[in-house]
């Protein structure tokens, strides 16, 4: 049911791009309960001035490597579940990639069951 949407940097080679893709969807089904094989994602490169990303905002110190995820998911979890999430994320591209936690910019955002369509013209979950 997630889809996903990752933002990054030009210039990261292919595994790089996968890996990011594979530490999502592996935080998605480890604390969102995600089922598998449900894995949506579209994985953009932006060169430089395509993605605008404010290198202090809040007091975190961003690089030129920052990313963005952005995961549209079905509403009701619960806070606790997404900071886990968010925790798992950031621990994750940083396990696998070295990427700096303060990196990692993730948004949620939740709609209704009815609003997805998976195929075929039906709302498969209305």
């Amino acid at each position: 049911m997630p889809f996903v949407r990752i933002d990054l940097p030009q210039g990261k080679p292919p595994e790089y791009r996968r890996t990011v893709g594979d530490v999502v969807y592996e935080a998605m089904r480890t604390t969102l309960n995600v089922p598998e094989n449900d894995r949506f994602q579209v994985i953009s490169e932006h060169a430089p001035g395509g993605l605008v990303i404010d290198p202090t905002y809040l007091g975190i110190e961003r690089s030129a490597d920052a990313l963005t995820i952005q995961v549209t998911l079905n509403a009701g979890r619960s806070v606790e579940l997404k900071k886990a999430f968010y925790r798992a994320v950031a621990d994750g591209l940083h396990a696998r990639l070295g990427l700096r936690r303060e990196d990692v910019f993730i948004s949620l955002v939740e709609v209704p069951k009815e609003n997805w369509s998976f195929g075929n013209g039906e709302a498969q979950y209305a």
